[in-house]
């Protein structure tokens, strides 16, 4: 658009040199006039030069405003048309503090630093803890998570409870469970570090490393500090898995990423192959992920009807019914639980909401952790991507689970202990319904 305005910078040029070249002169006395045929007219009329020069100088002027500043007036004029509020802001303000923060700061400031750290401020400013800024690099680590590619580390499900980062579970047959970490030990520190500030993805992304190279973990324990010292391995635990119990199917899905939807699918017709009438769902410590990946794991049980509804109040163009694929209901009418916890989060609170609003199955365990609301990831110029908040999730009954999370129709605890000594009450509940 700015090359529309040059365009017309260079018309109105090339026009004026054309009245100029194409003018007849005649001299009175000190006076020069110009005179030029009007085609609208077909008169003759008499211009000052020096007025025609300052209304195309002027002409020009105005041009160049309008090219320099095009993004700025586009925005504000798109916002006018749309009906939307200005959300332009003047940072002089913030330059200010910059510029006095340089003048007096004893020490070197890193402009790069403090440009990562305001765009952070900035979005953090909004109060949603699912609101955020990446860097890209940060961002990489994000996909490959959800891409199913988890990477090196030492084989934990950590998450926020009681404002501490805490170990939630160890998975088999990975680092920490063989040095002897715990559920319910508080992360402290990592290689020395206090990481007590950070969040559950900052302390995740500290804990990750190369394969083979080493961490040292500190936790605390029953108000003791305890520090191991592990080797990153390769993590590469499916996100669905399953087992049996006679004729009962008990299948696990950890995360919902690309493969989930027809790992489950493969195994759903493998639950049907050997003849299980009967199925546990475990979706105890699953964060979510992609929601297509649960409405495809919904498909399983639903045949065409509704999954869930995102509604957003700023954006229509974000409301949308998703509904179970036609065709591939492999698991419906078998009867079914749902094992949940605290842990179960966002993607699997649809599938939850899903399965128990159309009555196909009974929800058993603790209740779900509450995350109904959607999220986009915005790539930026720079490369860096925004994770905004855009809709909220509503199961097939209207509800959103944002505030309350789900309630299982049968509440059986497990605790930190239960946990360490591979008690499992809740499975066993669910076997024994």
């Amino acid at each position: 658009m700015r090359l529309v305005f040059l365009l017309m910078l260079i018309c109105n040029m090339a026009l004026m040199r054309v009245k100029i070249n194409t003018m007849t002169t005649q001299d009175k006395g000190s006076t020069r006039d110009l005179y030029y045929s009007s085609p609208a007219r077909g008169e003759e009329r008499k211009v000052n030069l020096s007025t025609t020069i300052v209304s195309c100088a002027v002409t020009l002027a105005i041009g160049l405003i309008i090219g320099i500043n095009f993004e700025s007036l586009s925005n504000q004029a798109n916002r006018a048309l749309t009906g939307k509020a200005d959300s332009s802001i003047d940072f002089s303000s913030l330059n200010e503090v910059y510029e006095t923060l340089v003048d007096n700061y004893d020490g070197k400031v890193d402009k790069s630093k403090v440009i990562e750290e305001a765009k952070r401020g900035l979005v953090n400013a909004v109060n949603d803890p699912y609101t955020y800024y990446m860097t890209a690099s940060e961002y990489r680590d994000f996909t490959s998570d959800l891409n199913g590619d988890v990477g090196a580390g030492i084989g934990v499900e950590i998450g926020l409870r009681e404002n501490f980062v805490k170990v939630l579970r160890t998975t088999k047959d990975n680092p920490a469970r063989k040095a002897g970490v715990l559920a319910g030990d508080i992360i402290y520190k990592v290689d020395g570090e206090d990481v007590t500030s950070l969040d559950t993805e900052g302390v995740a992304k500290k804990l990750r490393g190369a394969a083979g190279s080493e961490v040292k973990l500190t936790v605390v324990r029953n108000n003791e500090e305890k520090e191991f010292t592990l080797v990153r391995e390769t993590i590469n635990n499916e996100s669905v898995y399953v087992e049996y119990r006679g004729k009962t199917a008990i299948m696990t899905i950890s995360r919902f990423d690309e493969k989930t939807g027809e790992l489950a699918e493969n195994l759903a017709r493998e639950i049907k192959d050997k003849g299980c009438d009967k199925l546990v769902l475990d979706l105890r410590g699953n964060g979510g992920g992609y929601v297509d990946a649960a409405v495809y794991t919904a498909s399983l049980w639903l045949d065409g009807t509704t999954v869930t509804t995102a509604k957003s109040s700023n954006n229509s163009a974000y409301n949308r019914t998703y509904t179970a694929k036609t065709g591939k209901a492999i698991l419906k009418g078998m009867k079914t639980i749902v094992l949940t916890n605290g842990s179960t989060a966002s993607a699997a609170e649809i599938l939850t909401g899903a399965l128990k609003d159309n009555n196909l199955a009974t929800v058993l365990g603790e209740k779900t952790y509450g995350k109904g609301c959607m999220q986009s990831l915005e790539t930026l110029t720079s490369g860096d991507v925004l994770r905004v908040t855009i809709a909220n999730w509503y199961t097939p009954d209207g509800s959103n689970i944002s505030n309350d999370g789900i309630s299982p129709d049968k509440v059986v605890e497990r605790s930190y202990d239960q946990i360490n000594k591979d008690i499992d009450p809740q499975l066993d509940a669910a076997l024994e319904e």
